[in-house]
């Protein structure tokens, strides 16, 4: 609990919270208004707050409890929801309701949190991920993923938005889960209910700015924004100009609400580049101390998305860094799609998908590290050596890229199965920490779209905006395809875009596939270390390429990859391919293998000559000649 100075005992600065004496303290920031009143919603009369010396307004309401509906009245104007609002029961245009966080009763008493090294992320949006589309639904499917293999979920964004559907970017209410989903207690039922199956949740959040539609904070005070800064989506937030103080404890507030009051387990911080901030103690090291602080002796995790490749984001701040744990990471995105597809538009142009892209990529992270990067005609990045290879999140398909296609088609649709089974093992056995989008591990057939429900005009200027970006890729700039792209309005695309769950067990053959590689990373102590200074490639063709992971006494094992074509190498002057002394290699996982709907296994390093499937991966590990017979 906070106390602020001569007020009530707070768990958060800002907001209506049940006062532990009785009724409800009200506490918001309002700098330029002379009289800020609590509107109850009913019969009860407004309630005028007392104005504080540092513009924040406050007092309590005796007779109001948990489940008040409530607005605020600024200087006769509104009334407004409450910026802090903790529930919008009606969206972000109806009133705020009060809520008791202590109220719920949780079961995860000896959770102790997450940590980065053994992670297999699964990226979900609540209101697609089952038919229903809530949290109660979606509770019921973690054991399915748990089963899987995986360890978080890392839920697209929760903070209330307008309309029916959406992808959650657009929030106006940080501190209020959306209605659309169900009412907040549904929300930490998911959590608890996660943690009893041992997974974490880490929660998607939008701190660069506010959605369109429903945003009040400007009536609140002009200065939650700056013109000294300019984002792609809407006015930039004001983390270090004049009055930017308040501004800041609101953010923080809300990193320490989550993982306080929902017990999450880290965060997936949105488009960091689009996070301003000159001050010296920058917003993002700010808002990773002033989680962690609220975890308490729990263990969280904290990622970002940073389309320039700020590495140091993920340095610790005793090294010039940001303290974050992690970054997502797109050049390995970008080239394996390039890998996959053989398209390279777009930003993908300045990806070839070569073999020595991803021995870089899983050696160095970032591909890009100041380099001069064709497509923007500028230089890229900084470098990440030094980085931990944990520290970048791996991926074939996200909610961005699997949308930014003309159909919303996730990837297996665009490549052959053998091409895909072999990154994905790539991508599961490296030691980055891997994740998955919704279905991937099903072959979901549901494409999945960027959808939004604004009214018009602004649904008809997302639409246009939504074809103007995709049309960067010169195969989606033609007029007769432009007609094919859906609307992001129309509720059909918001229903095309939901799992059927069924298909995790009509398609066994992809739900085997990662489920035994994720196992393979797990049980197997040289996958499990997750040791990038110790993992080492070369390239053995036009596609193909051997990684060697050296474990403890020689246990060494090779990831050999090929997109090509079957490859007979002999001789083979590549010292990686060399088994330890008197020691052979034998093949103990194959991509090819039958039961994840491939050809059939074949025999690698025979004598005198290895024979290397086309369009597979295969791993190996050493075996005493003793315990081996020649091939």
């Amino acid at each position: 609990m906070k106390t602020r100075e001569g007020g009530p005992s707070r768990r958060v600065p800002i907001g209506s919270e049940v006062a532990p004496g009785g009724g409800v303290h009200f506490r918001v920031w309002a700098p330029g208004r002379a009289v800020v009143e609590v509107v109850p919603q009913g019969p009860s009369s407004s309630v005028r707050l007392e104005r504080e010396p540092d513009g924040y307004h406050s007092g309590t309401i005796a007779e109001a409890g948990a489940g008040t509906l409530y607005r605020y009245r600024l200087d006769e104007e509104g009334p407004f929801a409450d910026p802090a609002s903790r529930f919008q029961p009606d969206g972000p245009l109806g009133p705020s309701m009060v809520v008791d966080p202590s109220a719920f009763g949780w079961s995860d008493h000896a959770w102790r949190g997450i940590g980065l090294l053994g992670q297999v992320l699964y990226e979900m949006h609540i209101g697609t991920f089952t038919p229903e589309g809530t949290w109660s639904a979606a509770s019921e499917r973690l054991r399915d993923l748990a089963d899987l293999g995986i360890t978080a979920v890392e839920v697209m964004p929760v903070a209330d938005f307008p309309g029916r559907f959406g992808w959650g970017y657009d929030g106006v209410n940080p501190f209020a889960p959306t209605r659309l989903y169900g009412v907040p207690d549904d929300m930490r039922r998911f959590v608890d209910r996660a943690h009893a199956l041992g997974l974490g949740v880490i929660l998607d959040v939008v701190y660069n700015h506010f959605g369109p539609m429903g945003n009040f904070f400007r009536q609140f005070s002009a200065a939650y924004f700056t013109e000294r800064h300019a984002t792609e989506w809407g006015e930039a937030i004001n983390f270090d100009g004049d009055d930017s103080g308040p501004v800041r404890e609101f953010f923080l507030a809300n990193a320490a609400y989550w993982i306080d009051e929902f017990h999450l387990d880290g965060f997936r911080i949105d488009a960091t580049q689009a996070i301003f901030d000159d001050s010296a103690d920058p917003i993002l090291a700010s808002i990773a101390r002033r989680a962690r602080a609220a975890a308490g002796t729990r263990s969280i995790v904290i990622l970002a998305e940073n389309e320039p490749q700020e590495a140091r984001q993920a340095r610790d701040v005793e090294h010039g860094g940001f303290g974050l744990d992690a970054l997502w990471n797109d050049d390995f995105h970008h080239a394996a799609m390039v890998a996959l597809t053989g398209r390279a538009e777009a930003y993908y142009s300045p990806y070839r998908g070569s073999p020595q892209e991803f021995i870089s990529a899983l050696k160095w992270g970032y591909l890009y590290q100041g380099q001069c990067y064709s497509w923007q005609n500028k230089r890229r990045g900084m470098p990440a050596f030094g980085l931990d290879a944990s520290r970048f999140v791996l991926y074939l398909q996200n909610h961005d890229q699997v949308a930014n296609t003309l159909r919303g088609e996730r990837v297996d649709r665009l490549t052959s199965p053998g091409r895909l089974r072999a990154l994905t093992a790539l991508m599961l056995l490296a030691p980055g920490t891997p994740m998955l989008f919704q279905g991937q591990e099903f072959a979901a057939s549901s494409p999945f779209f960027y959808f939004a429900d604004h009214e018009q005009p602004l649904a008809g200027m997302v639409h246009e905006g939504h074809k103007q970006f995709l049309a960067q890729f010169r195969s989606l700039a033609g007029p007769e395809v432009q007609e094919v792209f859906v609307n992001p309005a129309d509720p059909a695309t918001f229903a095309r875009s939901k799992l059927d769950q069924s298909e995790r067990d009509r398609h066994p053959e992809a739900v085997a596939l990662h489920r035994d590689l994720i196992r393979l990373r797990r049980e197997d102590p040289v996958f499990r270390a997750q040791d990038g200074g110790n993992l080492h490639g070369a390239v053995l063709g036009p596609e193909s390429f051997v990684l060697r992971s050296l474990g403890a006494g020689g246990d060494d094992r090779l990831v050999i990859v090929n997109l090509g074509l079957d490859l007979c190498w002999s001789p083979a002057p590549e010292p990686l391919l060399a088994p330890p002394f008197g020691q052979r290699w034998i093949l103990i996982w194959s991509s090819d293998a039958p039961r994840y709907g491939g050809p059939g296994i074949r025999a690698v390093e025979t004598q005198g000559r290895w024979r290397i499937p086309g369009q597979a991966a295969v791993v190996l590990a050493p075996r005493p000649l003793a315990e081996t017979t020649s091939a």
